[in-house]
């Protein structure tokens, strides 16, 4: 059991410093000051913003270590600043980093309900939101690529009986394909096809020249709840049963399961956490509903869709991967 009586309960209670950051990225203040861009006015002035609220902005990251002020008006670029500037994708307010942001005004509503309330705040759900919007898609798809966020993804993970024996792989709900490239390139030896929506899939073909594979992959832009492309060897589910609910679930493995047999398997990567380490709250989660599963729940999950769960690893360096074979029948 862990003890409380050193928490600063309204420290923790504090909103302003996430806003104050995020706003600060989003101006571009970090780039601006390691430029050199040190004094407030003239920073204000490349930032086009009025200098006293941005002084005070300023100063309330630099109290809580995020840039150095050695005098009053006077910014100083520092590890903390550099780091932000890292993240500066997934909290710039101008993109999908306003969702992620706006998002947890919803928690009361999605705690009391089970459900994402992203369509009462935005109009659609997530996933219709981005088909509607070019510019919101375009921002999720950088943050597919880069950290945080969904961040570089990591392509090294072992299966049982090695990567020799598997020569076609589908990536369902692949996205624009960054991980799969990545595995791709890891093993020559493998091609593979890449399923996600029809405007999805169409932005993937950048991702796959630059990585040099896409003489090896072939893309299927369909909806994973309609039948797969059947007879590859393995199904990855990389981060995809987390965003649905249960009953959905079901019909994504059951979707995989009817693709596989037979012979191939179905890994999921994702959503799934040991029994004993039960799921948090995420930002995606409020946005695109779903909940992270135990693996005791996983398993009945996965014989309801056809399923069989034949293995489950740790390994670093906080990947969970599970394979399942079809049923019979």
């Amino acid at each position: 059991m862990s003890g409380g009586g050193n928490v600063d309960v309204y420290d923790l209670l504090d909103l302003a410093t996430p806003w104050c950051l995020r706003v600060l990225v989003t101006l571009n203040i970090p780039e601006l000051v390691e430029a050199g861009h040190n004094d407030i006015s003239d920073l204000a002035e490349a930032a086009g913003c009025d200098a006293r609220a941005l002084h005070g902005v300023l100063t309330h990251a630099a109290r809580k270590g995020v840039f150095e002020q050695p005098r009053p008006g006077w910014f100083e670029f520092n590890p903390a600043a550099k780091e932000l500037a890292r993240g500066a994708r997934f909290l710039d307010l101008t993109g999908m980093g306003s969702r992620y942001a706006e998002i947890w005004s919803t928690l009361l509503s999605y705690t009391r309900t089970g459900n994402s309330a992203y369509a009462e705040l935005y109009g659609r759900p997530f996933w219709a939101d981005l088909a509607a919007d070019p510019e919101l898609a375009s921002s999720f798809d950088a943050l597919l690529k880069h950290p945080p966020g969904h961040g570089v993804p990591d392509s090294d993970f072992e299966i049982s009986g090695g990567w020799d024996r598997v020569q076609r792989i589908v990536d369902v709900g692949g996205a624009i394909g960054v991980f799969l490239s990545e595995l791709l390139q890891r093993h020559p030896g493998l091609h593979g096809t890449l399923l996600d929506l029809p405007e999805t899939v169409a932005r993937a073909r950048d991702v796959l020249d630059r990585a040099g594979v896409s003489d090896r992959v072939k893309t299927v832009g369909q909806s994973f709840f309609d039948p797969l492309p059947a007879g590859a060897d393995l199904y990855l589910l990389r981060r995809v049963l987390i965003d649905w609910p249960d009953e959905d679930k079901v019909r994504i493995l059951r979707r995989c399961a009817d693709a596989a047999r037979p012979g191939g398997r179905v890994v999921v990567i994702g959503g799934v956490s040991p029994d004993d380490t039960p799921g948090e709250v995420t930002a995606e989660l409020l946005m695109m509903g779903g909940w992270k599963v135990t693996m005791g729940e996983f398993r009945d999950l996965a014989q309801d869709a056809g399923l069989a769960v034949t293995a489950a690893s740790h390994q670093p360096p906080a990947k969970f991967i599970i394979e399942c074979l079809p049923l019979p029948g």
